[in-house]
């Protein structure tokens, strides 16, 4: 783009649910329209005849349009110049820009209103001025899966969301319970949220479990537990336990906290489901799209459909990137240097500008890692682990992160599998 500067005319759109306003630049900033048009198809073509028009008159032979990514609705319009055929004979390039790089640049405008004209202008000024460091678009091959990837991440979050407002009921009525970590030995189960469990905080009250025969006791978790419970005795017992640890409450108070957990609970279920009716339909949107980056994925143990996939919809062509270094820096894992003086502060803080959902599969994707026990990765997260100050997890997750986006640049680059240090050694 910045060898064809001074023969490029720049677009800004600022981007709305109904409307949307263009303003166009030259390289020497003289505005040359200001255009108001709506966000639908004839709004589209508008501006379209109107990029060509003005690029017609200033002779320009390349054209530059740059837009924020305002939630979704900027996709329609990207993709619509994107593929416009007319626009392709100036060699258009479209960008989604990040609202937080263009706002702080936006600041920069001493006394100017904020409106959508002068919103359009500032956009086009950024991109004339060279500060554009993301990569252009390139079309919605990956938007079908990319919608599936992030309605999964939509419901863990809704599901992470729920499990930690129920607590807060479970705590109430059945304080030992709640309060009891799941991997303590002094635990009755090892997940809150499992069938025997559920029941449990449904069906029972802390008194009914402390004052009830052992042998009761027993028959109904292993009712619940469908005979699962290699010790059912011990189980009962812990049970027995917590429960009259547990604070008591009025009898009155029963019975809504009850109706309460067994609707959170009812929500957790269908989330659960949905969750994995997604799972499925994102391995069946995976198979016919780009078939070889998903075979380089898959080859890394721990990898599965999803985490390649939630990669991929993210990543799109690899080609895009010409470094892992702008890999990393487009999903956010980059950290900003704080020096002044002859001071270096140990503590930097990670930009998190980039692909939020590019930085989520990535975690996902090391936490798979260090549960297969890859000795490279679960190595490498430990020491970062052991160096950190503070946020010991977190810093070694993003670092480790960071170390996978090389391997992923690298297996995606060149078209290959995946094979671990001691497979390497095997070899040689």
């Amino acid at each position: 783009m910045k060898k064809h500067m001074l023969s490029t005319l720049f677009v800004g759109v600022d981007v709305s649910l109904r409307s949307q306003h263009a303003v166009m630049l030259d390289f020497f900033g003289e505005q040359h329209a200001s255009i108001p048009f709506p966000n639908n198809v004839s709004g589209a073509s508008l501006i379209i005849s109107e990029i060509i028009k003005h690029a017609t008159i200033i002779k320009a032979t390349h054209v530059v349009v740059a837009m924020e990514s305002t939630s979704f609705y900027s996709f329609h319009l990207c993709n619509y110049l994107f593929q416009s055929p007319e626009l392709a004979a100036f060699h258009t390039k479209v960008y989604c820009l990040n609202p937080k790089v263009t706002s702080a640049y936006q600041k920069t405008f001493v006394d100017v209103d904020k409106d959508d004209p002068h919103d359009a202008y500032g956009i086009a000024d950024f991109a004339r001025t060279g500060k554009i460091t993301s990569e252009p678009f390139q079309g919605s091959q990956f938007v079908a899966l990319q919608r599936l990837t992030r309605a999964r991440l939509h419901l863990v979050e809704n599901l992470s969301r729920e499990k930690s407002y129920v607590l807060t009921n479970i705590f109430i009525k059945f304080s030992e319970l709640a309060a009891i970590n799941v991997k303590d030995p002094d635990s009755p189960f090892s997940n809150k949220f499992g069938a025997t469990s559920m029941a449990v905080l449904e069906e029972m009250s802390p008194d009914q479990i402390a004052y009830a025969s052992l042998d009761e006791l027993i028959d109904f978790l292993m009712e619940k537990g469908k005979a699962r419970f290699t010790d059912p005795e011990a189980k009962a017992k812990l049970l027995q336990r917590a429960a009259r640890d547990s604070y008591r409450l009025e009898k009155a108070l029963y019975e809504p906290l009850n109706a309460a957990i067994a609707a959170s609970f009812n929500c957790i279920k269908a989330l659960e489901a949905e969750i994995k009716a997604v799972d499925k339909a994102i391995e069946k949107a995976i198979g016919g799209l780009a078939t070889n980056n998903y075979k380089c994925l898959l080859s890394i143990k721990g990898f599965g459909p999803v985490i390649s996939a939630g990669l991929i919809a993210e990543i799109g062509f690899i080609s895009r990137f010409s470094s892992e270094e702008k890999l990393a820096k487009y999903a956010g894992l980059t950290w900003r240097k704080k020096q002044s003086g002859a001071f270096t502060s140990d503590i930097t803080y990670m930009t998190k500008t980039g692909n939020q959902y590019l930085r989520y599969y990535l975690g996902e994707a090391v936490m798979s890692l260090l549960k297969n026990h890859n000795s490279e990765y679960t190595g490498f997260y430990r020491k970062k682990y052991d160096e950190a100050i503070r946020f010991k997890h977190k810093r070694a997750l993003a670092l480790t992160s960071r170390k996978l986006v090389r391997l992923i640049f690298a297996l995606l680059r060149d078209n290959r599998l995946y094979t671990n240090n001691k497979e390497r050694m095997k070899a040689n």
